[in-house]
């Protein structure tokens, strides 16, 4: 059994007390009693929604090693026979944990954030970099105020790469968290109109996404989209930062890490790479320009951690987009089959143009084949919703998009002003959207499936996955 922490560190970090006998020391952390492995501390974290020590009874039966508890909750929970580790502030104590957790950490640390891409930047530098060494990186999308401490506090003192995502929907919330992770390296993928609600230019999403420089060590490394208008605003904030090490990834002849030749191939995608005067050839096992460009900016991370670059590209050969992120599925229906792409897990206009490229470049079987968008709202655009939506009928013009599916509140815009020359249906509901799919989907059809994730056309995709049965067969296909 390996220990994560021994019970005197953990008990040290968190300045806690002890409450019977603790044991050597824990496997893992944990904040929920449903996925708790046996031997985890469990963390009694206070949210939003729930309140941790009300599922302590859960995490003891799950096999908690011990629980760390606010001092407030001992009363009640002191009958409990698992040991205890009793903290002021559970949450408090969670962050103390990841400080404790950064300081004795000897791996190169990466973070991430960005309008659009961190989740899938996140994965293709935990499986790129896992080619050439241990990684450490964050479950999901734990981006926010517990879930950065929770995987800072998870990371193995002996982990060579420790890779975090970080996220935010207002000003503010980046600083603490990077202060938290101190990254050596960190990695802005995009500016765009995501949260747009929240402020009132991209200008000042990219100063929000800006505050990640605040955390990054002495002689550490910024990397900045070079294709980014806004790549200027932010190389200044890293550079008033005292980041000397200012990188660009992108098509720009001007970047450090450059696509020099991109072709998409069906569900990959062939490229040829620029990295500190050597040129790289390979496949990123994902497709789309967008896949590329955070390839780029993983192979720029790995370049300046000290990695063997061409054994980076290699591995990416062969990763895959993660569920609701781009991942294909070839599903059998009637005497052929259908491609699925789900990008049900969030959408914003970036990530909506790149997803509906994606669908351009995808093939379709010859002959009766079509190309399929199924959009629902983007949210979280303020003001600028309407204008946003309406505006994805002319990226929809410049695509051989044949059918256009539509639902929600927010995309009536673009239904209203739908692109001329398609097909074009709405319905208010997600229901009422899942009837008119079945009946339009027939075999030789691409569909790609997209919104953001509190729209819930994720329900669709998993009706999907549930009525027709995987292809094993490929199919003919132009």
């Amino acid at each position: 059994m390996t220990l994560l922490w021994t019970s005197d560190e953990l008990v040290a970090a968190v300045g806690g007390r002890p409450f019977g006998t603790l044991p050597e020391g824990v496997t893992g952390i944990s904040i929920d009693s449903r996925t708790l492995q046996r031997g985890e501390a469990f963390f009694a974290i206070k949210g939003d929604r729930f309140d941790g020590h009300d599922f302590a009874t859960f995490a003891m039966a799950a096999g908690a090693g011990l629980l760390v508890i606010s001092e407030e909750k001992l009363p009640a929970l002191g009958r409990l026979t698992v040991p205890k580790v009793v903290v002021p502030d559970v949450l408090k104590a969670l962050r103390d944990l990841a400080v404790a957790a950064r300081k004795r950490s000897h791996g190169k640390v990466i973070a991430v954030t960005g309008s659009a891409g961190k989740t899938t930047t996140k994965e293709m530098l935990r499986h790129a970099l896992s080619s050439v060494g241990t990684v450490h990186a964050a479950d999901r999308s734990f981006n926010n105020h517990w879930g950065v401490p929770l995987s800072l506090a998870r990371l193995p003192a002996d982990a060579d790469y420790a890779i975090f995502e970080i996220g935010m929907n207002h000003p503010g919330e980046i600083e603490p968290l990077t202060q938290l992770v101190k990254p050596h390296i960190a990695i802005i993928t995009l500016i765009a109109a995501a949260h747009l609600g929240h402020f009132k230019s991209l200008d000042e999403i990219a100063e929000a996404k800006g505050e990640i420089f605040s955390g990054v060590v002495p002689g550490g490394h910024a990397i900045l989209n070079r294709d980014d208008q806004r790549f200027k605003l932010l190389a200044d904030m890293a550079a008033e930062a005292g980041i000397k090490n200012i990188w660009g990834f992108g098509e720009n002849v001007r970047s450090h890490f450059r696509l020099a030749h991109y072709e998409p191939e069906g569900n990959r995608s062939a490229v040829a790479i620029k990295v500190a005067g050597q040129e790289l050839v390979g496949r990123i096992g994902a497709p789309g320009r967008h896949i590329v460009q955070n390839a780029l900016a993983v192979i720029g991370a790995g370049y300046l951690a000290g990695a063997d670059v061409s054994k980076l590209l290699a591995a990416l050969g062969d990763f895959s987009a993660e569920e609701g992120r781009g991942r294909m599925h070839r599903l059998s229906l009637g005497e052929g089959t259908i491609t699925l792409i789900d990008e049900s897990y969030n959408a914003n206009p970036a990530s909506m143009k790149a997803a509906l490229q994606v669908l351009d470049h995808s093939p379709v079987s010859s002959g009766e084949g079509r190309r399929i968008a199924v959009l629902g709202d983007m949210l979280e655009l303020g003001v600028h919703s309407e204008k946003l939506h309406t505006a994805l009928g002319d990226i929809i013009a410049a695509t051989r998009t044949d059918v256009l599916l539509l639902a929600g509140t927010e995309m009536k815009a673009l239904a209203d002003n739908p692109p001329a020359g398609r097909l074009v249906e709405y319905r208010p509901s997600v229901e009422e959207l899942q009837s008119l799919l079945f009946e339009v989907l027939r075999p030789g059809d691409t569909v790609m499936i997209k919104s953001s994730k509190g729209i819930g056309f994720s329900r669709l995709v998993d009706a999907l996955l549930k009525t027709y049965p995987a292809a094993v067969d490929e199919p003919d296909r132009a």
